[in-house]
């Protein structure tokens, strides 16, 4: 074992789903762990839950649902009697109407009306009929499986408003990982079940992909399990360095172990470890190992979208059932509401108050992300009243949660970016993992980023890389579909990749 309190097995950069995971399977199977977290006051990375005068507010959104059994046997062996089973309700709001979604086939044709409901069929009938054959982009993608019109009125706008930039240049990755598997066909099926009330549950386990009814939820917001998580690495004789930044790391081939620096206040700590793991975003990461790699080119090239939400506290007993809202209007620039009560009642602390959160989508340091706390509330307030979702003198109060590199871009050479800068590390360095969302550049849901660093575990324990984490959520079908455990033998063989050595 170490013999220095600054020598350690494994340094964890980051505090979220990746880390926390990682450093609590490691603290379980006795090896000394430290990981650094650059904020000073929260662990869960974005599913940290923030407080505010007693108010909760979920970064985003996180349901506890997974495929794969060994996740769901991890969120219950960390936090084993707080999880609550909330109903699942999401609707999407374009025209002046609200859509259910998934979709009810009758419901959409009465808000879209016969013309353009008619149009919608013909434009997805000559997507199959004259479909695009050299799809680049997110726009070629959906166009082929929708067809335009039904790409114009549900998701254009959105996906503008997520990624600030235009469709036709978002890499085509990124529709084939999020929605691949939700067919024009089986919507409209679905969505006809749903309008008889005909969507019972299926009984030989393979139905078509639909979205979850309900889901399970810490009753106090995500942030619950990665306390809970914290605090048993903490029990565990390992530490968790808060408000610690990753300021430089370099590998020494003559110990085979690193040097990890984070600054803390003025302060510069040195973590001396045989393994690194990192949840921190590939491009800063390559920024602060020295020598720089021959790929910061790449990696200066990867991009990310910033994230804000405006809490509202409003004199309600509530104000829809939704748990959240798809805002696909033109008019305002909220692309998303939460409703915070729907979610847990324990994330609003007064009866008499509802609570909603307005995300906006922007870019660190653009007009909205540099605005006053004061003008976001005042912004998110004209827009609550101009959806006709609230009436602006029953707002009593407000808060701003800025979140930045919320999700990494998938643009046209995004992927080439990641697989240099991978390739390089990899061979220079197979003691250093990275994992989760930003580690890995990738699109993550909570349990793929806990996935990654599971088997990451799996391959220290093993002395080598028995698993290619590379391959989790390669099954784009994977995403919300079924019931949580249906299935779980074959959940978690699609989500787990297979060794890449013989035992």
């Amino acid at each position: 074992m170490p013999k220095s309190a600054n020598a350690v097995d494994v340094a964890i950069i980051g505090a979220g789903p990746a880390g926390l995971t990682a450093a609590y399977l490691l603290t379980k199977s006795g090896y000394s762990v430290t990981v650094i977290e650059k904020d000073p006051v929260y662990v869960g990375g974005i599913s940290r839950t923030v407080e505010h005068e007693g108010f909760r507010f979920d970064i985003g959104g996180h349901r506890f649902f997974s495929k794969s059994k060994e996740v769901v046997d991890l969120w219950n062996e960390i936090l084993p009697d707080d999880f609550i089973e909330r109903p699942r309700m999401s609707r999407i709001y374009y025209g002046g109407k609200f859509y259910s979604y998934p979709l009810r086939a009758f419901e959409a044709l009465i808000n879209l009306g016969v013309w353009t409901s008619t149009l919608c069929m013909a434009s997805y009938a000559k997507a199959k009929l004259f479909p695009k054959k050299d799809v680049k982009s997110f726009e070629d993608w959906v166009v082929n499986q929708f067809g335009h019109k039904l790409y114009s009125i549900f998701f254009k706008t959105y996906t503008e408003k997520v990624w600030g930039m235009p469709c036709d240049e978002m890499s085509a990755d990124w529709a084939a990982q999020r929605i691949k598997g939700l067919s024009l066909g089986a919507a409209v099926l679905d969505g006809l079940k749903r309008s008889l009330g005909l969507n019972k549950k299926p009984n030989d386990g393979m139905a078509t992909k639909t979205l979850l009814e309900t889901f399970r939820y810490p009753r106090k917001g995500p942030g619950m399990m990665w306390e809970a998580a914290r605090d048993r690495v903490l029990e565990g004789g390992n530490r968790v360095l808060m408000d610690h930044a990753l300021k430089a790391m370099r590998f020494d081939g003559a110990t085979q172990r690193w040097n990890v620096q984070a600054t803390h206040g003025g302060e510069t700590v040195t973590i001396n470890a045989a393994h690194v793991i990192s949840s921190a975003p590939m491009r800063e990461l390559a920024g602060r190992i020295q020598p720089l790699p021959a790929t910061i080119p790449a990696a200066m090239d990867l991009h990310y979208r910033d994230f804000l939400t405006v809490a509202l506290m409003i004199r309600s007993e509530d104000l829809f059932p939704d748990n959240w809202i798809y805002i696909h209007e033109e008019g305002v620039q909220v692309g998303r509401v939460q409703n915070f009560r729907s979610w847990s009642p324990e994330m609003v602390p007064d009866a008499e108050l509802a609570c909603v959160g307005l995300e906006y989508f922007c870019f660190e340091g653009d007009g909205l992300w540099s605005s006053s706390d004061a003008d976001l509330v005042a912004l998110a307030t004209r827009e609550l009243a101009q959806l006709g979702l609230a009436d602006p003198a029953t707002v009593v109060g407000g808060a701003v949660v800025r979140q930045e590199k919320a999700y990494p871009v998938y643009d046209d050479h995004y992927r080439d970016n990641v697989d240099a800068l991978r390739r390089e590390l990899e061979e220079l360095y197979p003691t250093l993992h990275l994992v989760g969302r930003n580690g890995m550049h990738r699109y993550n849901n909570q349990d793929h980023a806990m996935m990654t660093a599971m088997l990451t575990v799996r391959n220290i324990e093993a002395g080598e890389r028995v698993y290619d984490i590379w391959n989790v959520n390669e099954d784009a079908e994977y995403h919300e579909s079924g019931t949580e455990g249906e299935q779980a033998a074959l959940a978690s063989e699609r989500l787990v990749p297979g060794r890449l050595k013989a035992a």
